[in-house]
């Protein structure tokens, strides 16, 4: 069986190299997610183990025996799933190791921005400071937190949020509004944003939520409000974000993620005080980074074996193959 990583920033591989020895597997790394020294490094490979490489339908033809996709996260936004399917190839990601670390992220990040924490920091140490340059300034008891996606991480947030003394309420597709879940009150998004002081996005980047939050639904916020995005930065429109920003329309923002990443140098959001800006790490704690790797090759080498792993995005593809080996 032999696993290659196409793409891989990690300190170290000993935690996938643990799995795969275990396995009999042999681990490659490739120099790059470049699409040809992936097919170099990946020829007649049984799976992928993937950070930011993009996974196409050309890159799969041309490595006709892999058999599974394995992704370092939750998005598989650079993952041609319905490719992958149509080639019997398994896609599979880890949707719940970073659940606990990424909701304190956020909830960090909404802290910082709505107390300007960032701002105040930066002041002191350039020998100023004072009240009046980060006013207002609000207590958090009474105040109303707004979660947008009320899966495993947005439901934890919520959790973490309502501790703190916000009122909690919630926008999710999949839950009619006017509804209770988890003792969380379920809105429109519309009516969410006309009445939240912070706004934290917890959906995946599809479709439909590509600039979920653009000049329009910035534009219904209330002027006191955070947006804090830890998802993914294209449900949020970048430009629009910080144009509002900028023109006070906002209080203040919490961001991980971006549109471009890394944040280019001399962006516009990194001129705004009001903008408290981490280069998407909200994943990351000792315990979320070694369970990631663990869970993301023994995926892999579930489906290589024949097994089914834990996590897998179209199941329809095992069980074809299941069928087959009947």
């Amino acid at each position: 069986m032999k696993i290659v990583i196409t793409d891989c920033d990690h300190d170290s591989l000993a935690e996938e190299q643990a799995v795969a020895d275990a396995a009999g597997a042999e681990l490659v790394l490739s120099p790059s997610g470049a699409a040809e020294d992936v097919v170099a490094a990946a020829a007649g490979a049984d799976g992928l183990v993937v950070q930011y490489a993009r996974i196409d339908a050309d890159l799969l033809d041309a490595l006709p025996t892999v058999r599974a996709v394995g992704r370092y996260g939750v998005g598989v936004d650079t993952v041609d799933v319905a490719a992958c399917t149509a080639r019997g190839v398994a896609v599979c990601n880890v949707p719940d190791y970073g659940t606990e670390s990424v909701s304190d992220h956020a909830i960090a990040l909404a802290l910082a921005a709505a107390r300007r924490i960032a701002w105040m920091d930066r002041g002191v140490r350039e020998g100023s400071g004072g009240l009046a340059p980060v006013r207002p300034l609000h207590q958090f008891g009474g105040r109303v937190f707004g979660v947008v996606g009320l899966g495993l991480i947005g439901a934890a947030t919520a959790r973490k949020a309502a501790g703190l003394g916000y009122r909690v309420v919630a926008s999710d597709p999949r839950h009619r509004p006017g509804t209770d879940v988890g003792g969380v009150e379920v809105l429109a998004l519309d009516d969410l944003l006309a009445q939240a002081h912070v706004v934290s996005l917890h959906v995946p980047l599809t479709e439909a939520t590509h600039h979920l939050l653009g000049a329009a639904e910035l534009a219904r916020m209330r002027p006191d409000a955070v947006v804090v995005n830890t998802s993914r930065g294209a449900v949020l429109d970048t430009a629009a974000l910080a144009d509002a920003l900028g023109a006070g329309r906002l209080h203040g923002a919490g961001l991980d993620v971006f549109e471009e990443e890394p944040l280019p140098p001399g962006h516009p959001l990194t001129r705004l005080d009001t903008a408290v800006l981490t280069p998407h790490l909200a994943w990351y704690s000792e315990e979320s980074y070694g369970e990631l790797k663990r869970r993301t090759v023994q995926n892999v080498v579930d489906v290589c074996a024949g097994g089914r792993p834990a996590n897998v995005l179209n199941p329809e593809v095992l069980d074809a193959a299941a069928e087959r080996a009947r």
